[in-house]
């Protein structure tokens, strides 16, 4: 009987409930810019793997890696956790509690002992959200979900796009250090011929000293490309989320070449509507839904309280009784609290959420500038590292044709060794140039990815890849598992192998001397 009562009254409830304290979200009004190309022309960053457009199977490897095991990215995945329980127990917040509570005490006054009592009852309570205020911090909590949903999504952005900055800046210092050793074995031969003919009397010491002054420096350059690979290598480790051991064993080749990563056709113009599925526009939009419907709820507070109680369930004085008889009890109860004075505390709260809600407009405001500056700087940044790299690579082919040219009148004589060194000297510069002007270009598709979402969309995030990603895992951990044990088998066979190198060989010992015939 009483429950029915407590749910007549919730429906009841809920029907008086139609209007909910303060606003009603609506998509603040922004001044965009007028698109200037069409959307088909943005179909290269619709796809959730956008690095797949570079045509490099190690860099798709690395990008699956690192969305399986970098450390960020799970603790993004464990904050939505977090958030998602929010929801559950803002949720919980609206419907009825339901407790069992049993007991066994002793009454009395000054003048008896009393008597002992035993109770055993079920006690649902509810309180009627007339004015919104749960229903507000629901959709609070909602909010603040899809903020952290898509707050991990950039998480997700960001990282793929660091990996595949640091795998193409690892690919141009493996050209610049490939270039300065070859570069090093020449100036070193340079050095030994020089070295006869002065010996000869052909040359004098100034021009060898100066051949070997070159040597030294080429030198100096092949040891910093060596370090500046080295600490490129356990960066780009620890983004894939490599364990230390690892990332010490060093880093694996096998990809493309820098020169042979495939380079799509791009925009030339802004897309508001990319723009817009960007996952930290919408992580901001949602905080901004979040301080709206803080609003409602801190209005709420002005209005009173309505708590529905019932219990029902048995009491008796004798505890083997409790449950015999007529010891069948019932209990219902409203109870309406009123706040008269709270010292300023309710206008307060209202003040700060009005607060947070201009905070988190401004916030959302500023997270679209700088989407639409990045935009624009990522495609100028991109045409204009295109035209450079042509500049190098136009200048590249002359200094090479001209090397060709000057070796041949330096073997033949007409030239001295000097103007040889002079063009050695600057074709390699270009070379290096070269090599940073295509690691800019590469580097700029990957900003120009980042800055349109890299495929992410309102409606599934990376869905479909994250679902694709969590089934890589086990093979994944499988595969390294495998490589464990086949390296630990190695590296037993090779200390086997140096433990029996490390034992001294027997020699025969000494045959016992006969005896002489008697």
């Amino acid at each position: 009987m009483i429950f029915k009562k407590l749910v007549s009254a919730a429906v009841c409830a809920a029907m008086l409930s139609g209007c909910m304290m303060g606003p009603n979200y609506k998509r603040p009004e922004l001044d965009l810019p007028v698109p200037q190309a069409g959307e088909e022309e943005y179909s290269v960053f619709e796809n959730y793997q956008w690095w797949e457009m570079f045509g490099d199977e190690r860099l798709n490897k690395l990008e699956t890696e690192a969305l399986l095991y970098n450390r960020d990215l799970r603790q993004a995945i464990a904050r939505v956790d977090e958030a998602r329980a929010a929801v559950g127990s803002a949720v919980a917040d609206q419907l009825p509690t339901i407790a069992a509570q049993g007991g066994s005490g002793r009454a009395g006054s000054y003048y008896g002992s009393g008597q002992v009592q035993s109770t055993g009852t079920i006690v649902a309570s509810f309180e009627l959200d007339l004015w919104g205020k749960y229903r507000r911090l629901s959709e609070a909590a909602r909010a603040q979900l899809l903020a952290t949903m898509a707050s991990k999504d950039t998480v997700l952005l960001t990282l793929t796009a660091q990996v595949a900055s640091t795998y193409f800046t690892l690919l141009a210092l493996d050209s610049q250090l490939d270039t300065a050793t070859k570069t090093l074995q020449t100036r070193k031969e340079s050095v030994r011929i020089y070295t006869s003919r002065y010996n000869a009397g052909y040359v004098t010491e100034v021009d060898l000293r100066r051949i070997e002054a070159d040597m030294y420096a080429v030198a100096a350059t092949v040891k910093s490309l060596e370090l500046s690979v080295a600490t490129t290598e356990t960066a780009l480790s620890v983004l894939v989320g490599r364990s230390p051991r690892e990332i010490v064993q060093g880093f694996d080749r096998g990809g493309k070449l820098l020169d042979e990563i495939d380079v799509p056709q791009v925009p030339a113009g802004l897309s508001s509507a990319f723009l817009a599925k960007r996952p930290d526009v919408r992580s901001a939009e949602g905080m901004l839904i979040a301080a709206n419907a803080q609003i409602g709820a801190a209005r709420a507070a002005y209005f009173p309280d309505i708590t529905l109680t019932g219990a029902a369930g048995y009491a008796s004085y004798q505890l083997n009784e409790l449950f015999r008889g007529p010891s069948g009890m019932w209990a219902f109860a409203g109870q309406l609290t009123q706040p008269i004075f709270a010292g300023g505390r309710i206008v307060s709260q209202n003040k700060a959420a009005k607060a947070q809600y201009q905070e988190m407009l401004a916030a959302y405001e500023q997270t679209v500038q700088n989407a639409f500056k990045e935009a624009l700087d990522a495609l100028n940044g991109h045409r204009l590292y295109s035209e450079m790299y042509d500049i190098y690579l136009g200048q590249t082919k002359a200094l090479r044709r001209g090397y060709e040219l000057t070796k041949k009148q330096e073997d033949a004589g007409l030239i001295g060794t000097m103007e040889l060194l002079d063009v050695e000297r600057n074709l390699l510069q270009a070379e290096m140039s070269l090599a940073t002007a295509r690691q800019n270009e590469l580097n700029s598709l990957v900003s120009l990815a980042k800055a349109f979402g890299g495929g992410w969309n309102e409606q599934c995030g990376f869905g479909p890849f994250e679902a694709q990603v969590e089934a890589q895992r086990a093979a994944f951990d499988q595969q390294k598992a495998d490589q464990r044990a086949a390296a630990l088998k190695q590296a037993e066979l090779e200390q086997a192998a140096l433990q029996e190198a490390a034992k001294p060989e027997e020699t025969p010992a000494p045959a016992a001397p006969q005896e002489e015939q008697k």
